[in-house]
């Protein structure tokens, strides 16, 4: 998965940046990077986080930056094919872009985020589209997250009442601020509307029954 190719230059690397590169690493104590070296850093890191094809591509490319290339006796340097080591650890089972994007995306859901940020974290992670839109949340699990949201920042029929000659200046800012909280949450706006205005814990439990009951989910 590495080839010597001579006189060629490092990956990511700039004109002149070797010697600082190989003084930065002597530093460090970490000498430039040879085969062996970027199949363990990439067996290290799919065994200690859970990740993507194209986040450990990232950061073995980052690795290469930071601490440069090995050369050879003949004073060529190494030409790594990152893409084929990556591929090799997704084909032995060490990287899966399908078990990744199932755990953030019941994890998210989990803590109250809403359809939309589960699309954004799986994007950010280097997920691909068809597996985005397979473990994009259903309706049920969104309404579900939804409520979890508003009832960890006690909004809706969780929030306190107000009390008498309350300011409505001073509500209405109150309900900009809950609707904003649940949009950057990634909550539709419909959804965030109907949890606003419920008006009780009833109100809401008939909400989320209603697409439990389509969907098939026992509540």
């Amino acid at each position: 998965m590495v080839s010597r190719k001579a006189n060629s230059s490092s990956l990511g690397s700039q004109p002149g940046a070797d010697a600082g590169e190989d003084s930065r690493s002597s530093r460090r104590g970490k000498p430039p990077l040879g085969e062996t070296q970027l199949r363990d850093l990439a067996l290290h890191y799919a065994a200690r986080f859970a990740t993507t094809g194209a986040r450990l591509e990232a950061y073995l490319v980052r690795k290469i930056r930071e601490r440069g290339l090995a050369g050879d006796a003949d004073g060529g340097t190494l030409q790594p094919d990152i893409p084929a080591l990556v591929a090799r650890l997704v084909e032995l089972g060490y990287v899966d872009d399908d078990a990744y994007a199932r755990m953030r995306a019941r994890d998210l859901g989990a803590r109250g985020y809403g359809a939309r940020r589960v699309e954004e974290t799986l994007r950010h992670a280097g997920v691909g589209e068809a597996l985005r839109q397979a473990h994009r949340p259903g309706e049920a699990a969104s309404r579900r997250a939804a409520a979890l949201m508003a009832q960890k920042r006690r909004l809706g029929p969780w929030a306190r009442e107000p009390g008498e000659g309350a300011d409505p200046l001073a509500a209405r800012k109150a309900h900009e601020k809950a609707v904003a909280a649940m949009l950057r949450a990634g909550h539709q706006y419909e959804h965030a509307r109907f949890i606003l205005a419920a008006r009780s814990l009833d109100d809401v439990e008939q909400w989320l029954a209603e697409t439990a009951d389509e969907e098939g989910i026992e509540q």
